[in-house]
């Protein structure tokens, strides 16, 4: 299915992996895991031939399937329905039939006849191509990620970045293709669209990549693992479950400390032996070939593996603010005629901490959007109190500049920073050397992420908006951000699927949409939260 053979990748001037060669045959499920930023999406770009390797090959046979972080391609014109009956070619034919039904009832008989021949050869085709039954069967694919038939009714580009996303992961299901290359497909999902995939990808019978920091889908579905090392610039291949790599990788390492231990304490005392022998001239030649053993013995080790760096989080010191900051009225919106939500009335005073939670499409992202000025309201407003600085984190990105550098997206965020500040800014996220020259538009989902929360963490602001702020992030840099949410002394107005993320925010009030009912947290809204 595919094939890699020395394969060298590199982000400027750093190795991203060195000499890697590996086979994903059908029915291997594969999980790809590693640190945020050691190259795992930039591999899957480079299988699918949109990043060049610095050397080595990449082959595939059959088709496939490749659900990207950020997926902004196609025809935005479709509707989310046409686009994943693109996959079996049937859109187009779909639209054909849809065209001679209207005909086929006009006032001009002419136009009317031509419809009634041309309907049954249309059809014929679409019934060839699996027709109805591959209809229904997109239809249901898409109802268990959570698209209802409103929502696939709807133009592409009146969907939300969420939504896109699902849509083209049904798309990629519904297309069945002979392998599957999945970067993190669980994000926007609630907690049953989550389950039904893990189900699904568990008895998928091709062959699959799948990149995901969600274990329990790991576990459920992979059976070989391969672990990107950013330290060895390797990729170190297990042919078992996720659950077991860990506890072999765990038991690795305890072997690698022994052996390590034994064989320092073994090179110490010959090259003492060595030192005291060099002292007679007869001994000489023995202790430089004892001294030799001694870093032969040493050099023989496998590398230690380099504990893995973090991102070291805090967010701002919130600036001095009135009582009410940040409150919005009356607020209503709509795409098209797809009513979101009507009469949203929120207050947010200083230092105060609220969830919003709602099914997918319920409105989330749109509220916060608007709170941030980068949407309007159809009617009603939001009003901005005495000292208000906001922050925003988007969900999709959209505060970053994907044409500017990392360096250059931090200079615009942080102004009175001078350059050794933002360096050191971007070196605590992990951005150092030539990493701050690429484009943002070329960093992982993770590294957006923590470009993103960089730019938070400059701005002083006393109100922050976040929007599923832990999508995307290893387990080590989820904990840093949860730890910055429980210190954050402002206001957070949090939208998300992660129940950790509420636990660390002990929200004191719950916003519910669509309807905009607000209320004192309680923990029976608990499990509303995976759901929402």
């Amino acid at each position: 299915m595919i094939s890699v053979s020395g394969l060298e990748l590199r982000a400027g001037a750093r190795v991203l992996m060195s000499d890697v060669s590996f086979h994903v045959n059908r029915g291997e499920r594969v999980g790809l895991v590693g640190r945020n930023g050691a190259g795992k999406t930039t591999l899957t770009k480079a299988l699918m031939g949109e990043v060049l390797p610095a050397s080595g090959t990449v082959s595939h046979t059959g088709d496939v399937g490749y659900l990207p972080q950020d997926p902004r391609t196609g025809d935005l014109s479709l509707t989310g329905l046409e686009r994943i009956l693109e996959a079996r070619d049937l859109a187009q034919i779909l639209r054909r039939m849809r065209k001679a039904e209207e005909q086929m009832s006009s006032p001009d008989a002419n136009v009317m006849t031509k419809a009634i021949d041309r309907y049954p050869r249309i059809e014929a085709e679409f019934l060839a191509k699996g027709g109805y039954a591959a209809e229904s069967e997109a239809l249901g694919i898409a109802a268990n990620l959570g698209l209802d038939a409103g929502l696939l009714g709807q133009r592409i580009d009146t969907l939300s970045g969420g939504q896109r996303r699902r849509v083209e992961l049904a798309r990629i299901l519904f297309a069945a293709p002979d392998t599957m290359i999945l970067d993190e497909p669980t994000n926007h999902l609630d907690a049953e669209s989550i389950l039904w995939l893990r189900d699904y990808l568990a008895v998928y019978p091709g062959a699959l990549i799948v990149i995901s920091h969600d274990v329990e889908l790991l576990d459920h579905v992979v059976n070989k693992v391969f672990f990107l090392d950013a330290g060895r610039s390797v990729i170190d291949v297990y042919a078992m479950s996720y659950s077991l790599f860990l506890k072999q990788r765990e038991s690795d390492e305890r072997r690698r400390r022994r052996e390590r231990a034994n064989a320092e304490k073994k090179a110490a005392a010959l090259s003492a032996q060595a030192d005291k022998m060099r002292a007679k001239a007869t001994k000489a030649v023995a202790a430089q070939n004892m001294a030799k053993r001694a870093e032969r013995m040493l050099a023989g080790l496998e590398a230690e593996r380099a504990q893995d760096k973090v991102a070291h989080l805090r967010f701002p010191q919130p600036a001095p603010c009135g009582r009410v900051p940040l409150s919005a009225s009356g607020l209503s919106k709509s795409y098209g005629s797809l009513e979101i939500f009507t009469g949203v009335d929120l207050s947010i005073d200083r230092g105060s901490r609220v969830v919003v939670l709602g099914f997918n499409g319920a409105g989330k992202t749109t509220l916060l959007k608007l709170l941030a000025g980068l949407e309007q309201p159809d009617s009603g407003a939001v009003e901005h109190g005495h000292g208000l600085k906001l922050g925003y984190y988007a969900q999709e990105h959209e505060t970053l500049d994907t044409s500017r550098t990392v360096l250059e997206n931090m200079r615009s965020a942080a102004p009175d920073l001078d350059d050794t500040g933002v360096r050191t800014v971007l070196g605590s996220f992990l951005f150092s050397g030539d990493d701050v020259h690429k484009p943002a538009g070329v960093l992982s989902g993770g590294e957006k992420t923590r470009l993103a929360l960089a730019t938070l963490v400059v701005s002083s602001a006393n109100v922050l908006l976040l929007d599923e702020p832990t999508n995307n992030l290893d387990p080590a840099s989820r904990e840093e951000i949860l730890s910055a949410i429980r210190r954050y002394e402002g206001a957070i107005v949090l939208v998300t699927h992660d129940e950790g993320a509420v636990a660390a925010l002990e929200p004191d009030r719950v916003l519910l949409l669509p309807d905009g009912d607000e209320d004192l947290w309680s923990t029976d809204y608990q499990e509303l939260v995976a759901l929402a």
